[in-house]
């Protein structure tokens, strides 16, 4: 707004209300009507953002505004200075990372959840939250298929986290007192947790709260003849080790769709292994758990049944809003166990006292919790189960559009089989060896010997002059030394069109670097 004729006047500090109803309605339709142009024009910002360290505080004010400004005045700083400074992870032409799809049902449930603003920590404190999240939990589970002793129908149970980090962190903590009621709690110091080296960073974050010393966390080799999957054979060499030097195995997390590459560990026969040993195992499926609505990816679950937790994010790609985890566990007695507390100002109302509602305060670190529950149960409602399952496979097929793309080309390599909506791939140099073709060219193909060392150099230039061109956004993973591009679909306003725009840009760039 440049003249102050059009901007409404504000009014002083003394007569201002924090909550006037029309003052929220007209400022809440302006929001929206912002956050709807933002949508529609997405695509004319780059998807990286391209501002520099620090460039806020050359156009920000020092000290906060002693009186009030109005929302135009607000909403233009917001697009003249707020919007170049975002990665635009809505943005069609995101693929790094991992997805965190956006919805209008999800936007409204956010809508919601913050409008009632509730603090959900007992029954009490909310019935409705605690209710929703129960049956949601329940819901959800159910389209998983999930075994019935993870269901509140089955003695076990659903809540809403708000990321890996925590169901992560409040699962470890469950099974470090369950085994220290065993041995001792002076004991601490001998117990162990197992993953991958290509388990999330959350388990060592975790573990490292949790009290567990970090010589005590195991990240087990995995190799790319296996997909970079937890071997079960590693993982029973790793523990009768630990066994041998007088420590006590405690805690496995196997993982369903790793970061680096989706690797898929398999449940049935860690989960014996573990079992055998007296391990607490976490299944952490935050990514690919999503897709196990569908019935052709359940079969990654299979022997999920021999786990005590699992854990999702509705938020990565699921179309409800960040933060969105949900844990599910087979005796959420366990957890209540480590987590309650019981002060008396919580103590006053008959529900908690008679034991027959859930308080979800004793299933999570903090007291406080939002009405989660309210976005996830808009999504489901809005788009049910069969088009919740078209959204993700149409994102699986736009990944497998990608990876024959990919393989088309010989300059590139597919490095691991695709196994949901990421694809793994790496441009190959020119070959090291002395072979030639018979017009006197450089031969690309798996037969020939390749540098690494140049091959990642030559990767590490091509995703940073892609990223920087603003067009498409990609990251990368190290996995058995090779670095290596990863393309991720599941931008909510993603098409076919953009998968190929993606694969232009990718080529182009090569091409610039190489010169062909």
């Amino acid at each position: 707004m440049n003249t102050a004729e059009s901007v409404p006047k504000t009014p002083s500090c003394c007569s201002m209300s924090p909550l006037n109803l029309e003052e929220f309605r007209r400022q809440g339709y302006m929001a929206i009507d912002f956050i709807a142009d933002y949508y529609q024009n997405i695509e004319k910002h780059p998807v990286l953002s391209q501002v520099e360290p620090g460039y806020l505080k050359n156009v920000f004010p020092k000290s906060a505004p002693s009186s009030p400004e109005p929302i135009e005045t607000i909403l233009h700083d917001v697009q003249k200075h707020i919007v170049p400074g975002i990665t635009h992870w809505q943005s069609p032409s995101y693929f790094g990372y991992f997805p965190s799809s956006a919805s209008t049902a999800g936007f409204l449930g956010e809508m919601l959840c913050t409008g009632f603003n509730v603090v959900g920590f007992d029954w009490m404190s909310s019935p409705a939250a605690t209710e929703l999240e129960n049956i949601v939990m329940e819901w959800l589970g159910e389209m998983l298929t999930l075994p019935k002793c993870f269901l509140f129908a089955g003695n076990g149970g659903g809540v809403i986290q708000g990321t890996t980090c925590e169901a992560i962190l409040c699962t470890l903590v469950a099974a470090r007192d369950r085994m220290l009621s065993q041995i001792g709690k002076d004991s601490i110091g001998k117990l162990v947790v197992y993953g991958s080296n290509q388990t999330h960073s959350a388990l060592q974050k975790a573990a490292h709260v949790a009290g567990i010393h970090k010589t005590n966390c195991r990240e087990i080799e995995t190799t790319r003849s296996t997909s970079f999957a937890l071997s079960p054979e590693s993982l029973r060499l790793a523990i009768c080790l630990d066994i041998e030097s007088g420590l006590v195995p405690m805690f496995l997390c196997a993982t369903i769709g790793t970061t680096a590459t989706t690797a898929v560990d398999p449940l049935r026969p860690l989960c014996d292994v573990a079992n055998s040993y007296g391990l607490w195992v976490h299944v952490d499926a935050a990514y690919a758990g999503n897709a196990c609505i569908c019935p052709e990816f359940q079969h990654f679950l299979e022997g999920v049944e021999g786990a005590h937790s699992f854990s999702l994010n509705a938020h990565k790609w699921f179309f409800t809003t960040l933060d969105c985890c949900c844990l599910w566990l087979k005796d959420p007695k366990a957890l209540t166990k480590s987590l309650s507390t019981n002060p008396e100002y919580l103590m006053s109302n008959h529900a908690t006292n008679s034991e027959q509602v859930v308080n979800y305060k004793d299933w999570q670190i903090a007291l406080s919790r939002r009405f989660r529950s309210m976005k996830l149960w808009l999504v489901l409602r809005s788009y049910g189960v069969a088009n919740l399952r078209s959204f993700l496979r149409s994102h699986v097929k736009m990944a497998q559009l990608f990876e024959d793309l990919v393989a088309s080309d010989k300059r590139f390599e597919v490095v691991v089989p695709r196994n949901f909506a990421m694809v793994c791939f790496r441009a190959l140099p020119l070959p090291t060896s002395k072979e030639v073709s018979e017009n006197g060219m450089a031969v690309y193909g798996h037969k020939i010997s390749y540098d690494q060392e140049c091959s990642n150099q030559l990767n590490k230039e091509l995703l940073k002059s892609i990223n920087a061109s603003g067009h498409v956004y990609l990251t990368h993973a190290v996995v058995a030394g090779l670095y290596i591009i990863r393309f991720a679909v599941g931008a909510t306003l993603t098409e076919d069109r953009h998968v190929f725009t993606a694969w232009k840009v990718v080529q182009e760039h090569l091409d610039a670097i190489t010169g062909m």
